[in-house]
């Protein structure tokens, strides 16, 4: 009998390593799609003749972050088309949002990213300082979003905003 039961413990130890192993390549399979996503992001951009740099090209990035003041150059550039996102915090107090904005609170925003129908439109995303922005734009891409751009900084850089408020306490 005991040399039964050592079998069924070797396939049993068998069945655990197949099972790890089987998570491993689909974890693989994920890792290698999600590769192929940002190159395609690349191409897209590249054919769109988008001003893409080659370290963007080479590390792999999945979003631009855009300096203020290129995000604010895009927003003023009236031959420019996209979406302007905002995942600011619902709570969050500005005295004014950009009025083109789609304001999605990113408490929210797993939930309804799918609002933004079109995958392919540059998206500008904004949020208080930064950081939200950043998650969105991560969270966009992995969704097969191409062409998503965070505004460094957020709010607390926007140039808008910063005018708003010295014309408010002008």
């Amino acid at each position: 009998m005991k040399h039964n039961n050592n079998i069924f413990e070797k396939f049993s130890t068998y069945e655990e390593e197949f099972e790890r192993l089987e998570r491993k390549v689909l974890e693989l399979e994920h890792r290698v799609e999600e590769l192929l996503n940002v190159g395609r992001n690349h191409l897209v951009r590249v054919k769109n003749k988008e001003d893409v740099s080659d370290d963007f090209i080479l590390s792999g990035r999945k979003y631009n972050d855009l300096t203020p003041e290129k995000a604010w150059a895009l927003y003023q550039d009236i031959e420019a088309t996209f979406i302007l996102l905002d995942v600011t915090a619902r709570d969050y107090k500005l005295h004014k949002r950009i009025p083109e904005g789609v304001h999605i609170p990113w408490e929210e925003f797993q939930a309804r990213y799918i609002e933004i129908q079109n995958k392919t439109t540059p998206i500008l995303v904004i949020s208080e300082d930064g950081c939200n922005s950043v998650l969105a734009c991560d969270f966009l891409v992995k969704k097969g979003y191409f062409n998503c751009s965070n505004v460094s900084g957020g709010y607390k850089f926007w140039r808008g905003y910063k005018q708003d408020l010295k014309n408010r306490s002008a």
